[in-house]
């Protein structure tokens, strides 16, 4: 079942969100050895990043994945990775950053993405954002990327800028262990209350997830 937690204000969902992020890396650190993380882009997550920054964890052991990524060239400021290693990576002491090569295009960037990611049987935690309209990571509702059964996904006719992106699929994040929300404000309080009703789109058909937000985006209910 989903878990909702609602604080106040946003800038505490997001406090709580990385101390619940940085809990269960260090439980799947103590439990295996190594942690496999998937993050989002986007301007939401970065009060929680530059939060989880501040924890004294074994980074070297920790795996980060982009989730999705906008086909862009290197650098690009619009570049999910570009917003990573800027409000998180290089807040932290050691990292391993798996990269999607977007600048070579959705398809071979896709399939090269793919390949890095094989030996990884489950990730262990998802960090996800939602769009105003249901999107996870590049999974836009009535897309076809959402049918792809591969582990990462070319995304095409996207309906945000630009429309060529590329994305860990549905299956993916579906088989992920834990799976982690942080919105907040009252744009995303109308799609909080559809997925509170029911309504199945990309971001709730992956299964339960934390949902930390604030009293802007519950505020529909």
């Amino acid at each position: 079942m989903h878990k909702w937690f609602v604080c106040n204000k946003f800038d505490d969902a997001a406090n709580m969100a990385a101390d619940f992020l940085a809990g269960s890396i260090k439980k799947c650190i103590d439990e295996n050895g190594i942690c496999h993380v998937i993050l989002p882009g986007g301007k939401t997550p970065i009060p929680c990043l530059k939060k989880l920054s501040e924890y004294s964890l074994s980074w070297d052991k920790v795996h980060w994945y982009v989730g999705d990524e906008r086909c862009y060239p290197q650098g690009h400021p619009e570049r999910n990775d570009l917003m990573l290693d800027k409000n998180f990576w290089s807040g932290i002491s050691q990292t391993n950053i798996h990269h999607i090569a977007a600048e070579l295009g959705a398809a071979k960037a896709a399939e090269k993405y793919r390949e890095d990611i094989k030996s990884v049987d489950v990730f262990d935690i998802a960090f996800l954002g939602i769009g105003e309209d249901g999107h996870t990571a590049s999974l836009f509702p009535g897309n076809k990327a959402l049918d792809d059964k591969r582990s990462v996904v070319p995304v095409y006719n996207s309906p945000k800028p630009p429309e060529d992106r590329v994305s860990l699929s549905m299956t993916t994040l579906r088989n992920t262990r834990i799976k982690i929300v942080l919105a907040g404000g009252i744009t995303k309080s109308s799609i909080i209350s559809e997925i509170k009703a029911g309504k199945r789109l990309p971001i709730n058909s992956i299964g339960d997830i934390h949902w930390y937000i604030d009293e802007a985006a519950n505020t529909a209910e």
